[in-house]
């Protein structure tokens, strides 16, 4: 089975990847799903890098999380230098392939989050892209006050388990949904729950990705930047004094802590 004991590969800021890239993502997720094994799939980024550094619970999912990959272009660069096989493997990216393998494994999914409408036009989009193969077992928008850890998380994960669900795909934008996925494993919901932020958004239209060669070129922040900046500008600051902080003064406080004496 491929990656079968998910190994460590890589470490970034404290946190592991195991996962390469979108081959082994996939066919994880699929060998998993396969024994109702309860587990959770997220993608490190920088913003999530921010916000782990701060945030006990979303530390605590990631602690506990079953397949993580490198997502974001500096995650995966950082990445490489201490394992050349890793690949940057969005959330965003992982839907398509992953509803295309759970299609032809007659696994059952779930869509939870973003809005009712977008779920519904993504959900047609991913039947056409499977030929009507897909079983979209049911769908879920939480309310605008969401907490990932109250009793509408609880009634949500039982409204899945109900439904005979094997992969999730939860749409909340971290840290809600990294939150909730660990407490749905945590409380035994035999199937995988996959993070994938504006996944669904961008299937369904409701927001447009980043040119292909934006992405390709680790330039995806520019296009999401300049489409949104009163909202992103801020994450984006706290994202490039992390990236610094990881590139120039991690390195000194580790020669630090080696000095005689320290």
């Amino acid at each position: 089975m491929i990656c079968a004991s998910l190994p460590r590969l890589a470490c970034v800021d404290g946190h592991g990847i195991n996962c390469p890239d979108m081959e082994h993502a996939v066919a994880a997720a699929i060998d998993r799903a396969k024994t109702r094994e309860p587990f959770t799939v997220f993608t490190l980024n920088l913003d999530h890098l921010v916000k782990l550094r701060r945030n006990p619970r979303f530390r605590a999912a990631y602690a506990n999380a079953g397949i993580v990959t490198a997502d974001g272009a500096p995650v995966a660069w950082l990445a490489r230098t201490q394992n050349a096989a890793i690949a940057r493997t969005t959330g965003a990216d992982l839907v398509i392939p992953l509803a295309q393998a759970a299609a032809q494994a007659r696994l059952p999914i779930f869509l939870f989050g973003t809005s009712a409408d977008v779920m519904a036009r993504a959900g047609r989009d991913l039947a056409d892209r499977t030929n009507g193969h897909l079983d979209i077992a049911g769908t879920l928008a939480p309310s605008a006050n969401f907490d990932p850890t109250g009793a509408e998380a609880d009634a949500a994960i039982e409204t899945i388990r109900r439904t005979g669900a094997k992969l999730v795909f939860v749409a909340l934008g971290a840290p809600k949904q990294e939150i909730f996925a660990e407490r749905a494993r945590a409380a035994g919901l035999a199937c995988g729950l996959v993070c994938i932020g504006a996944a669904l958004d961008f299937i369904a239209g409701a927001q447009i990705r980043a040119p292909q060669t934006m992405r390709n070129n680790g330039l995806e922040w520019v296009w999401r930047l300049a489409t949104n900046p009163r909202r992103l500008f801020l994450r984006y600051a706290k994202c490039g004094g992390l990236l610094l902080d990881l590139l120039f003064l991690a390195p000194l406080r580790e020669r630090a802590t080696r000095l005689p004496g320290a």
